[in-house]
């Protein structure tokens, strides 16, 4: 199992995503037949593809969230005489979690705007779509600046919702210092 997942991530991520794009739309109906029927879409195709290069990132961005939890905590966690899910469920993930969602949130954003590649296997995207607004009336600045507003406000919600999912999962003794900080602090005259 080792052997096979480090040959899928090394492959989705040494490769271009387009030629992934390419391999999935040209090839693969090529390889089995079951892909040259109607059902196969670009848009499924892109779908697959891009979804093919998004999990061997995120898989090494699980895998290095996990592997940066301190050994010591399932030590602990053992000493309780907690079983290796229990470990897993209470102690570990909750730790990681807070250390993947900045890398996955980054990656969620760049994984929007790569589907901005899909246009060269026909899917009509943003980008496609503000093309052809601007082949049909010239107006090129109008057509780049729209879709570019579009990125904008998108990934700013993005970050946003990133950004609110990571204070969710601070820890919640952080929580209570930054509280306790913000508190006025009242003398004995006003007690």
């Amino acid at each position: 199992m080792r052997g096979f997942v480090f040959l899928y991530t090394w492959i989705f991520r040494a490769t271009p995503t387009l030629l992934q794009l390419l391999f999935i739309w040209d090839a693969l109906p090529q390889i089995w037949g079951v892909f040259r029927d109607s059902w196969f879409t670009p848009f499924l195709a892109a779908a697959i593809a891009l979804s093919l290069n998004e999990a061997a990132y995120m898989a090494e961005i699980i895998r290095s969230g996990l592997l940066s939890v301190d050994p010591g905590q399932e030590l602990a966690g053992r000493a309780l005489g907690m079983s290796r899910r229990r470990i897993l469920r209470r102690i570990i993930i909750p730790q990681a979690v807070r250390i993947v969602i900045p890398p996955m949130g980054n990656e969620f954003i760049t994984l929007l705007k790569l589907t901005s590649l899909a246009s060269v296997i026909s899917v009509t995207e943003l980008l496609t779509a503000s093309q052809d607004f601007y082949s049909t009336n010239f107006s090129y600045m109008e057509a780049f600046s729209a879709a570019a507003v579009y990125y904008l406000v998108i990934v700013s919600v993005l970050m946003f919702l990133q950004s609110r999912l990571e204070r969710r999962f601070t820890f919640t003794s952080s929580r209570r210092r930054r509280a306790r900080a913000a508190a006025p602090v009242l003398s004995h005259d006003a007690r």
